[in-house]
């Protein structure tokens, strides 16, 4: 009986190679294949955030899962660009696929797991997200004892951004882009601007801090995000 591969979903962090786990810096080097998604035309930030560490004979997997899509115009398109690596499994090779941040956090891994993992024996290692990375960055304790924090991505509507940002203490906005301007106008209405933090490619070579009314909306790029720490010091 043929054996078929493992499927493994590792989280390589932010951006700052040391912050991969020692565990998944075992497994990235063990397994005969790795794979890794990019915006097409673009480097993968994955594969670039482990690069050093790839022993250099393995076979590499690109794959691309484009952002902004509805569900169900994604399915399709996430369906085949997965094929390559179920083949893999499928022949006995073990598959290591990089995430940055943490796989189940946002991340990509989770459309290749929601796929494969009732077909191969599926392991997944955590990461350190950006939702951890950007607060230590920033120097700002984000939350004390029983402060509540809420995770927002930014293209949420204008209306649900202003509910949940009032019914909380603590706060990150993720996938800022296109949508900086919206938010900023809303945290200044919601009088919350003075305590947020805007920070991008946190942990990274490109790390910036920009002072929230200095950022320019038409250079913000996907990874960015604004904290907002609780107003308590305890």
């Amino acid at each position: 009986m043929e054996t078929k591969g493992r499927l493994y979903g590792i989280g390589v962090g932010p951006g700052d190679p040391e912050l991969l786990t020692l565990k998944a810096l075992r497994l990235l080097r063990a397994a005969p294949v790795v794979a890794y998604q990019s915006a097409i035309d673009k480097e993968s930030i994955a594969r670039a955030i482990v690069a050093q560490y790839l022993p250099g004979n393995q076979i590499e997997v690109l794959f691309h899962l484009p952002r902004a899509l509805e569900p169900e115009k994604a399915k399709s398109i996430y369906d085949k660009e997965i094929e390559p690596i179920a083949d893999h499994l499928a022949a006995g090779r073990d598959v290591v696929v990089l995430c940055e941040g943490d796989p189940f956090f946002y991340g990509s891994f989770m459309y290749l797991f929601t796929r494969l993992c009732d077909q191969y024996e599926t392991e997944v290692v955590p990461g350190v997200s950006s939702l951890m990375a950007c607060p230590v960055a920033l120097g700002v304790p984000f939350t004390y004892y029983t402060d509540i924090l809420t995770v927002l991505p930014a293209p949420l509507p204008a209306e649900e951004l202003t509910t949940h940002l009032l019914m909380t203490d603590a706060a990150a906005i993720m996938k800022l882009g296109r949508h900086f301007t919206k938010v900023r106008d809303i945290l200044h209405k919601l009088g919350l601007a003075s305590r947020a933090r805007y920070i991008e490619r946190a942990s990274t070579s490109q790390q910036r801090i920009i002072p929230l009314d200095e950022v320019d909306p038409d250079e913000v790029p996907y990874f960015s995000m604004i904290v907002i720490p609780t107003k308590n010091r305890l």
